[in-house]
């Protein structure tokens, strides 16, 4: 089976002292990682926060899985064979490829099981029903299903360019060539699920350990909502010679502080650390850093009569000094970004330049000229002063900390009260969707190794364009896009689309997330990948 390489970074030590160097005995093998987060389901078709995934992929697998060196390679499909047209994948399945319930006993995975979790997904309007549609897989038909949501019918749904013309074969149709379609097949959002389970356990299906099914490297023994989860060797897995260690277990809900106090005391082997503690470990031997695919914004609600107006977006952006933010709060190897689209993520298909790059940088540090749009802008509404509330979740570090520099930043602005609005990350979306914010403070992780994977965002019928941005000339670059065969227009389409974008200020970006964390050195293997549904594979990981 081909490969495609995505980047990935595989955290491996070599290292001979430091902080945390012990281990879990070696009879015994036990990796702990540290999550910053708490799982909010286990369901594969409805998560969507990166704790969720990390666990569910852990424990599932879809078509092609992470390999060793972070590669994109043969999953729970041994082959596939493509059409001359680049439209039809046909995947055949491993031999004997196999569910473990809680019990310990199996059942076959067959082919079916991808045919019904992939309709289960579109039939319940999952938020990453939009995977599927031409706004990123581009499946047969998911676009008119994606509309109809809940209301399509069996019928309708069997109409999704998915088959199993036997227990074996797994059969996708397109509706375009998609030159990233095999790196999606890892998102977790397309892993295989069991209707017999799901229609046995009913309501109770993947809401604890006793009601979960594993085809993956590892299978979950133990499940304490906001405090851990633990899981064993699967020994089912069809690749389990070359899992090294014999459990895996994700403290959750931890934060930095806590996690690096439980790496001292040698209770976990990895942990991510935020900007207040690299000053104390950045010498230390158990410190690394690596860049992030998150790429973290200002989302503007578009119905807020003060933010309808391009003047006050623009005097925003220009009132943020990102360089300051990155190197002397976050301190964490978080760069400035210039656009929605993050860094070595997609490559121009003729020149190998990255997109961000080539794009070009669409901000800018200047407040007298923030002011100075901002005095335009007020004069165009009428006004003479205005206030402003920042919503953020305090469960998605480091928002508190972007939130108080921009309270500070736009209070610069003669003219501007400036309020924070703290919630949960939950409860941020839910008044998002209501409508109930100014301006909220998100993230986007790339789901897949191209540009629309954040472009995406702005197109006036995405669910995730929470605040409303609606231009049909973004639209139609997007749409261009979607439609174009050749690689190097569809390219030039997209950066289009992104200037469009930017010049609209539809959002503003901020910075793209570096990661700071103390890694025990006699581990190895982990793997992190900017793109797709998991950041960390624990599948290789080795315990010395």
């Amino acid at each position: 089976m081909k490969k495609r390489n995505l980047t990935a970074i595989i955290l491996s030590t070599a290292m001979l002292a430091g902080c945390g160097s012990s281990t879990s005995s070696s009879a015994t093998k036990t990796y702990r990682f540290a999550a910053d987060q708490d799982i909010t389901t286990m369901d594969s078709a409805f998560a969507t926060d990166p704790t969720s995934m990390n666990a569910l992929h852990a424990t599932n697998e879809g078509l092609m899985a992470v390999g060793k060196k972070g590669d994109t390679v043969a999953g729970l499909a041994k082959s596939y064979k493509l059409s001359k047209n680049r439209k039809v994948y046909t995947f055949i399945l491993r031999d004997n490829l196999k569910w473990t319930d809680p019990d310990g006993k199996t059942t076959p995975l067959k082919a079916q099981d991808f045919v019904y979790s992939w309709r289960r997904a579109l039939g319940q309007a999952s938020e990453y029903a939009y995977m599927f549609s031409s706004d990123a897989a581009g499946i047969k038909n998911a676009d008119k299903l994606v509309e109809l949501g809940t209301k399509a019918t069996k019928k309708q749904l069997a109409t999704l360019g998915i088959s199993a013309p036997d227990d074996k074969t797994v059969k996708v149709t397109l509706e375009r060539p998609c030159s990233y379609f095999l790196d999606i097949m890892t998102f977790s959002c397309f892993y295989p699920q069991s209707e017999k389970y799901i229609t046995k356990w009913g309501k109770s299906f993947a809401t604890d350990a006793k009601h979960l099914l594993t085809c993956g490297a590892f299978q979950a023994t133990n499940w304490v909502k906001s405090s851990k989860i633990t899981f064993k060797k699967n020994n089912n897995y069809y690749d389990k010679k070359d899992v090294k260690i014999d459990n895996l277990t994700m403290y959750l809900n931890q934060d930095p502080k806590t996690s690096a106090a439980n790496f001292e005391a040698e209770k976990v082997d990895f942990a991510t650390i935020n900007s207040s503690l690299v000053d104390k470990y950045k010498s230390n031997k158990a410190y690394t850093q690596f860049a992030q695919g998150y790429v973290y914004y200002i989302n503007i609600n578009f119905k807020k009569k003060l933010l309808a107006n391009k003047n006050i977006r623009a005097a925003l952006s220009y009132a943020i000094n990102r360089k300051d933010f990155t190197s002397n709060v976050l301190k964490d190897g978080s760069q400035p970004i210039g656009g929605m689209v993050g860094r070595t993520i997609a490559y121009n298909p003729k020149t190998h330049e990255d997109f961000r790059k080539e794009s070009g940088n669409y901000v800018a540090y200047d407040l007298k000229k923030a002011q100075s749009l901002f005095d335009k802008g007020l004069k165009e509404l009428g006004m003479k002063s205005a206030s402003l509330e920042i919503l953020y979740g305090t469960d998605e570090s480091p928002e508190n900390t972007v939130a108080e520099y921009l309270q500070h930043a736009f209070s610069q602005l003669k003219g501007l009260k400036v309020d924070v609005k703290a919630s949960t990350r939950q409860g941020r979306i839910q008044k998002q969707d209501a409508s109930q914010y100014d301006i909220a403070l998100q993230h986007w992780g790339p789901d897949y190794s191209d540009p629309t994977t954040y472009l995406n965002l702005g197109l006036s019928n995405n669910s995730n364009n929470r605040g409303k941005y609606n231009n049909p000339k973004f639209d139609a670059a997007m749409k261009a896009a979607q439609k174009e065969s050749d690689a190097y227009k569809r390219w030039n389409d997209l950066l289009k689309a992104e200037k469009i974008e930017m010049k609209d200020y539809a959002f503003i970006p901020l910075f793209q997330k570096g990661a700071a964390a103390l890694q025990n050195p006699k581990t190895s293997g982990l793997i992190y990948k900017m793109a797709l549904s998991s950041p960390y594979t624990f599948t290789y990981v080795q315990v010395k």
